[in-house]
C-alpha cells in the first residue's frame, strides 16, 4: 500500500468557519489507512501525510483535551 495514495475525497473540517477565520483542513483516507492534510485555502502547497496511527494518536490528544488552549 502507499500511504500517499489519497483513496477518498477531501473534505473540509466541520471546524472551518466562514469571514476571518483562517483555520481551515481538508481530510482525505490515504491506502494505508492514514490521512492526508491540506490547507483549504492554499491547494497547491504541501499536503502532509500521517500514518494510521499517527493519526490515531492525534484523534485521541484532540479527544483527550490535550490540546486545548
Amino acid at each position: 500500500m502507499n500511504s500517499r495514495q489519497v483513496v477518498s475525497t477531501f473534505m473540509k473540517s466541520s471546524y472551518s468557519g466562514g469571514g476571518s477565520a483562517n483555520e481551515c483542513v481538508e481530510v482525505a483516507r490515504t491506502a494505508d489507512g492514514g490521512r492526508a492534510v491540506r490547507d483549504t485555502k492554499n491547494r497547491d502547497r504541501a499536503t502532509q501525510f500521517y500514518a494510521p496511527a499517527e493519526w490515531t494518536a492525534f484523534i485521541a490528544g484532540v479527544k483527550a483535551g490535550s490540546f486545548d488552549g
